[in-house]
């Protein structure tokens, strides 16, 4: 006999603090028979003994910590059936310090039940986490009029918040799918329709629930695989090197063409490793897996794997965001912050504060420099290097990013545009330093770092025309070397399109960073000039590099429209600017200071 397939869903729950959630879960794990033989028994006996009421809550708030405050701290997972699927129920914190759990919680959900007491009615947070769920991307939700039974099941008590909450929803761009009246501790349409309310006629919330829809399939959308680590086995001879990760969306399989971006290096897949389990040549979206490749390319952690052929992530340097800040301190535009996307990690700055919207009355401004915890806001940021993405309208998955301030996640959001005009893909045909790789094996990075004393790091010496550009860079390289260490001034042929704009100027980009890759990878601090160093020239060679560029430019900034890591007046000796450069790399920690070894 075929073994029976259930269905998957992930389902977020979320609500103001004491809205009832955890109620309603814990009926719907006991209507569904979902609960451990045993366990409802068990805690009503501890209730009993306690003199306490019981609650179907204490089914779900098992923590004596979380009974005691009378409020859930971690979104935890649980998990009940039906006839037709298997469900995961993500329980999400209400109170307004754990919006940010909340936010992790509902990252991977599929659907949303929004809880709204029938007798306090719509709360700040209610509409907080109606806001959140639509940047999330979270398109159905389910709200449920929770407490019916408080009200003595009022249809006019219930129609008027149900009339108020559709407004606020449709205002930003949220259609519920349903408004249920229910009762989680009395159970009136959980399960099944309540004699209770002959006013309703909609359906309870275990039929609604069958009737949701899988959001979009992730299995069949294109791959994505942010890269977690690395991992090399050496005991008896194995020699595999193991690029590991969980499947955000779509499927691999065994020689699959795999392209890592926003290195753009290329491989087929070799085979798909996973830990204790049966010999498999596919993995999809939701596993974490890991996989070996054909022809070994050096790859980190912070790539984006995606497949030869599938539509491309967007590789860029500045992001049109829409985020929600919950940090202490305001976010502003003269901070540096860290964005995380998938396991990547770049330093950013907000370029523009577009809007602040106030998540609870809506109202927006255009005017400030600065955004208070718990406002949402459209930013835009500029980004340290290039980072693979995709936008919320393509793949919500690999949209979303946190942020992170002073080792705190901060704030978190999804990218609605990238605003690179003429942006430059490394995703082309065009592109030829993926052909030249190199693989880790006896001689690690870190490894070469503390030999040299330096990072890898490309140094591009520009500034007005007229300024001895070459002359400084080989006093650069004089002074790192006579320091101990390791730097090579890389020199391009002149007169191939250094000066002007165009496909002559692309191919010099090109080429420079192809050879600059090949010292970089042997761990160098490599030095170049470039006439009139611009934005697009940047964005360019960071695409192709994926690795630390420091721009330094000499004379006057009117026109240079590219991100100066050092600003020269171009009139000091070239050994004032040299301590300079010097001092901005060892600032940066690309590098390493006095007693470095």
């Amino acid at each position: 006999m075929a073994k029976n397939k259930f269905e998957n869903m992930n389902i977020v729950i979320v609500g103001h603090v004491d809205h009832g959630k955890s109620t309603i879960i814990g009926r719907l794990l006991a209507d569904t028979n979902s609960l451990p033989e045993g366990k409802l028994a068990q805690v009503k006996e501890t209730c009993r003994r306690n003199s306490k009421p019981f609650e179907f809550a204490f089914l779900l708030d098992a923590l004596k910590d979380e009974q005691a405050q009378g409020i859930t701290i971690d979104a935890a997972r649980v998990f009940f059936k039906t006839p037709k699927r298997k469900y995961i129920i993500i329980d999400a914190p209400g109170h307004i310090e754990f919006l940010k759990n909340m936010v992790t919680g509902a990252a991977r959900a599929e659907a949303a039940l929004l809880v709204i007491d029938a007798q306090e009615g719509v709360r700040e947070n209610s509409k907080r986490h109606g806001y959140l769920l639509a940047m999330l991307g979270i398109k159905q939700v389910v709200v449920l009029m929770n407490k019916m039974d408080l009200i003595n099941y009022d249809q006019v008590r219930y129609e008027k918040i149900a009339g108020e909450y559709k407004e606020f929803l449709a205002k930003i761009g949220v259609t519920a799918d349903s408004f249920i009246p229910v009762s989680g501790f009395q159970g009136d349409n959980i399960a099944a329709a309540s004699p209770k309310m002959p006013w309703y006629q909609g359906m309870s919330l275990l039929e609604k629930l069958d009737l949701l829809e899988n959001k979009q399939n992730v299995k069949n959308q294109a791959f994505r695989m942010p890269v977690q680590g690395v991992y090399k086995f050496t005991a008896d001879g194995d020699d595999r090197r193991i690029i590991a990760g969980t499947i955000e969306t779509g499927k691999v399989r065994v020689g699959d063409n795999v392209v890592f971006y926003p290195s753009g290096k290329k491989s087929m897949v070799k085979s798909i490793e996973r830990f204790n389990a049966s010999v498999t040549y596919e993995d999809t979206a939701g596993s974490a897996t890991g996989f070996t490749l054909d022809e070994q390319v050096y790859i980190t952690r912070g790539e984006l794997a995606c497949l030869n052929g599938e539509p491309a992530p967007v590789i860029t340097t500045k992001i049109k965001g829409k985020l929600f800040w919950l940090g202490k301190s305001d976010l502003n535009t003269l901070k540096k912050y860290y964005i995380k996307i998938g396991t990547q990690k770049v330093a950013a700055k907000i370029e523009k504060i577009i809007t602040v919207l106030d998540a609870s009355t809506l109202a927006a401004t255009n005017t400030r420099k600065h955004v208070q915890r718990n406002e949402v806001a459209e930013v835009i940021f500029a980004l340290d290097n290039s980072v693979a993405v995709d936008t919320a309208a393509n793949l919500t998955e690999t949209s979303r990013f946190v942020i992170v301030d002073n080792y705190e996640i901060s704030g978190g959001g999804v990218v609605m545009n990238t605003l690179d005009d003429g942006q430059y893909s490394v995703s082309g045909a065009s592109v030829s330093q993926t052909e030249i790789t190199w693989s880790e094996h006896a001689v690690k990075r870190e490894e070469r770092a503390v030999r040299f004393g330096n990072k890898p790091a490309l140094i591009i010496i520009s500034g007005e025309m007229g300024f001895a550009k070459e002359g400084l860079a080989g006093y650069l390289e004089r002074g790192l070397f006579l320091e101990g260490r390791i730097a090579y001034n890389l020199e391009i042929n002149p007169a191939a399109g250094k000066s002007e704009p165009g496909a002559d100027r692309e191919a010099f980009l090109k080429k420079l960073a192809e050879q600059s890759n090949i010292l970089l990878n042997a761990g160098i601090l490599v030095i170049t000039t470039i006439d009139h160093c611009q934005e697009q020239d940047l964005k360019i060679i960071k695409a192709l590099t994926g690795r630390t560029v420091k721009l330094v430019w000499a004379g006057e900034l009117r026109d240079c429209d590219g991100p100066v890591d050092l600003h020269l007046g171009g009139d000091e000796s070239k050994e004032e600017m040299y301590f300079e450069i010097r001092k901005m790399l060892i600032n940066s920690g690309t590098v390493l200071g006095p007693g470095y070894n």
